[in-house]
């Protein structure tokens, strides 16, 4: 696994061991960002961020911070090497904890902190997805303009979210990125 492109292109992500982390391939990666285009100067959240892969991509391809959040101690553990040896510690913040509730306290920070985009890459088993959308719809952290990605299963298929618009849809093999903004953008 590596970064496809940017600054940092072709330097390699760490993962770890077992399956408890799956990152999104690099082909994904790299077809999601050229959908995105420009990142310069943008802020991101890489929502269940693992290795780090979507912040890091982000990053490297010239977005000016990037957030990542994460629950799992170990995966923390290989994110943060993955920071450090690819020196964007400057640049990224590491959250410790369940996505949703993380999203609330960005909330509710004063000023609430915005992003132009979320990045949401939840176990494709279970409800993680809907849980950090429906938290974010009853938020304002997204700025105007900016947007959700979520990658997901062919075999769960990511239910229409209240208060978000579909403005696209990729299938890469059994992996579906779906692109949404808030309605009335």
């Amino acid at each position: 696994m590596r970064v496809t492109g940017g600054e940092l292109g072709g330097r390699p992500l760490q993962a770890p061991r077992g399956r408890s982390v799956r990152p999104t391939a690099d082909r994904v990666r790299e077809a999601l960002f050229a959908t995105l285009g420009d990142l310069r100067g943008c802020e991101v959240l890489d929502g269940y961020a693992g290795t780090g892969s979507l912040g890091i991509e982000a990053l490297s391809r010239g977005a000016a911070r990037a957030v990542f959040a994460e629950r799992s101690p170990r995966v923390l553990a290989v994110l943060r090497e993955n920071l450090h040896t690819l020196g964007v510690e400057p640049r990224a913040e590491v959250l410790r904890g369940d996505v949703p509730q993380l999203l609330r306290r960005l909330g509710a920070a004063a000023p609430p902190r915005r992003f132009d985009w979320i990045f949401l890459d939840p176990p494709y088993r279970g409800e993680e997805a809907g849980r950090a959308l429906s938290a974010l719809s009853e938020l304002d952290l997204i700025a105007p303009g900016g947007g959700v990605v979520v990658e997901t299963s062919r075999f769960q298929p990511l239910e229409e979210v209240p208060g978000f618009r579909r403005f696209d849809e990729r299938r890469y093999g059994d992996t579906v990125v779906v692109y949404l903004e808030p309605r009335g953008s």
